[in-house]
C-alpha cells in the first residue's frame, strides 16, 4: 500500500458511500484511479463489504454488556460448537477468544436489563459448554470506533 492506497482506506473508514470522484478530489487522484485502487484494495483483502452503521439507541437496542465466559472443556468440538453458537446469535456484536483467566469475552447488544437477563439464563448459560460467566454493564460509552489506524 502506497500513501494514496492508505488515503483511499482512511477516508472510506469514515465514508463508505463516497464517490470515486469526490475521493478523487481529496487525495489528489482520477475518479478511475481511485476506483482501481478501491477494487485492488478489496481483492488485497484490506477493504470489506460497504456496509452501514445502525444508532443502537435508536432501534431500541442501547445496552451494552461485555460478558466473559469460561468454557467447561477446551476440547476443539467444545469450543467449534460454542463458536458457532456465538456465529448464531445476533445479540452479541464481538466475540473474543481469550488469554488468561477468562476463555471468551463477548460485546452483547439488547434492549435492557431484562433482556439480558433472558439472554443470559435462558440462552447462554444454558449452553452446555458453558461453565460460567461474568458480565459488566457499561455505564457510558465514551469512545467507539470502527477505523482501524492505518
Amino acid at each position: 500500500m502506497d500513501e494514496i492506497d492508505r488515503q483511499i482506506v482512511r477516508i472510506m473508514q469514515e465514508d463508505g458511500s463516497i464517490s470515486s470522484a469526490a475521493l478523487g478530489e481529496r487525495v489528489g487522484a482520477s475518479a478511475a484511479s481511485c476506483w482501481r485502487r478501491i477494487r485492488n484494495l478489496e481483492s488485497d483483502g484490506v477493504l470489506g463489504p460497504v456496509v452501514r452503521l445502525v444508532n443502537r439507541d435508536a432501534v431500541g437496542k442501547g445496552l451494552d454488556v461485555v460478558c466473559q465466559v469460561r468454557i467447561k472443556s477446551h476440547e476443539r468440538g467444545a469450543r467449534e460448537d460454542f463458536e458457532a453458537w456465538v456465529l448464531a446469535r445476533e445479540e452479541i456484536m464481538e466475540c473474543l477468544s481469550m488469554s488468561g483467566e477468562w476463555d471468551y469475552q463477548l460485546r452483547v447488544v439488547v434492549a435492557d436489563v431484562g433482556a439480558y437477563e433472558a439472554f443470559l439464563m435462558r440462552k447462554l448459560l444454558n449452553h452446555a459448554a458453558v461453565a460460567s460467566t461474568a458480565s459488566h454493564f457499561a455505564l457510558k460509552r465514551i469512545k467507539y470506533t470502527t477505523a482501524v489506524p492505518v
